[in-house]
């Protein structure tokens, strides 16, 4: 373990290293590839005035709502799917068809709906993860063994029972993974509606990479992004990875 984490320890420092020697070597004017210290500066002055906890909070706060909004809604279609052939060709169909749309395009509906709200945002960050949560838990459920029905219906399992005590325990690593991939689909579609939703209840993340954008200060940018990457790192490791590696052993799917 401690060697793991020796190496990545190493190749992050060899990272910044070659980025202050790319910088060092003026390849690009700083205006466009700010050096490390610079946008540590801009971190450090960030963290300091309450700019930077502020925009996260808000951010966090944005995405942890329209996540779990996601999640209310999708496991359930996405169970439907799984179970009803007609639900697979109406609901499933329309969930693979919008999963490809990229998050973005929900915005300008989102506006002409709702206006400058957080409604819109919420509706953004909705409409990226319920259909990607709809296919996973689909998926999911429909990777299980047959075996694994077949033998509960012989001990006497059927209907309800069935789905609570054998489906939905068997699913849980692969609905575990569709969350997941919904929680980066939340991030990018909530990253799309604050770079281009203006509102006045409170400016987050994506509206910070928005503003040093329009102001050509790239140490922001990079800084912003920086954040953006240790939070969703932090989570996955904090939260997805052990609860993933709990459940794969508990139901013996976990690698050699």
């Amino acid at each position: 373990m401690i060697t793991r984490w020796l190496a990545a320890l190493l190749f992050f420092v060899a990272l910044v290293v070659a980025w202050h020697l790319i910088v060092a070597a003026k390849i690009w004017s700083p205006l466009l590839l700010p050096s490390p210290w610079s946008v540590f500066e801009y971190l450090r002055s960030a963290v300091e005035d309450g700019t930077l906890w502020e925009a996260a909070h808000v951010t966090v706060r944005r995405l942890l709502i329209g996540y779990g909004l996601g999640i209310v809604m999708g496991l359930p279609l996405g169970l439907l799917t799984a179970s009803s052939r007609w639900c697979q060709d109406t609901i499933g169909v329309l969930a693979l068809g919008l999963q490809t749309l990229p998050s973005v395009c929900w915005v300008p509906l989102a506006l002409l709906w709702f206006g400058q709200t957080e409604a819109a945002m919420l509706f953004v960050v909705v409409m990226g993860t319920l259909w990607s949560l709809i296919i996973a838990t689909d998926t999911g459920v429909r990777t299980i063994p047959p075996i694994y029905t077949r033998a509960a219906r012989s001990m006497g399992s059927s209907g309800f029972h069935t789905w609570t005590h054998v489906v939905l325990p068997a699913a849980l690593p692969f609905l575990l993974s569709g969350m997941k991939q919904g929680w980066a689909f939340a991030w990018r579609s909530l990253m799309a509606a604050e770079i281009y939703v203006t509102i006045l209840t409170g400016f987050g993340l994506g509206h910070l990479l928005h503003y040093g954008r329009e102001l050509n200060a790239m140490d922001q940018v990079i800084g912003v992004m920086l954040v953006i990457v240790m939070i969703g790192l932090a989570v996955d490791k904090t939260l997805f990875a052990p609860v993933e590696r709990f459940l794969h052993r508990r139901w013996g799917t976990a690698g050699a």
